[in-house]
């Protein structure tokens, strides 16, 4: 079976992603898209890379995702389908490129530190 795959990060997310050739169907974590991401922006984003390539309609798309929470996971599976596109046909890589969808987002949590209630955020200093 002909197939290409990528693999896309963001936060804790990873996204395992498989295009086939077929009707532009999405599938993710064995559900299809409009269930497993209810909200419209996080499928529009998933979509960016198909449509901007104009592939959604050529290709089947099979994800498995896991870790992190439903934003950071659709920025792994568009991360995922541009690198698969890429595999796919060198020629979009380009055109991905100039739209900043195969740039990895390297922004993460920052750790807490001691002696502070988060990250950054301190306790209340009392003068007396």
């Amino acid at each position: 079976m002909l197939q290409w795959h990528g693999v896309g990060k963001r936060k804790r997310s990873v996204a395992r992603v498989y295009l086939r050739p077929g009707t532009g169907e999405i599938v993710v974590n064995k559900r299809h898209v409009e269930d497993y991401f209810p909200n419209a922006v996080l499928r529009s984003v998933i979509s960016q890379p198909l449509v901007h390539t104009e592939t959604a309609e050529k290709m089947n798309v099979f994800v498995n995702v896991r870790g992190g929470g439903i934003s950071g996971q659709a920025g792994a599976v568009r991360l995922g389908i541009s690198r698969a596109l890429v595999v796919y046909s060198h020629e979009l890589r380009d055109p991905l490129k100039k739209a900043g969808f195969l740039t990895r987002d390297s922004r993460i949590v920052e750790r807490k530190k001691y002696g502070q209630k988060k990250a950054r955020k301190r306790f209340q200093y009392s003068k007396r």
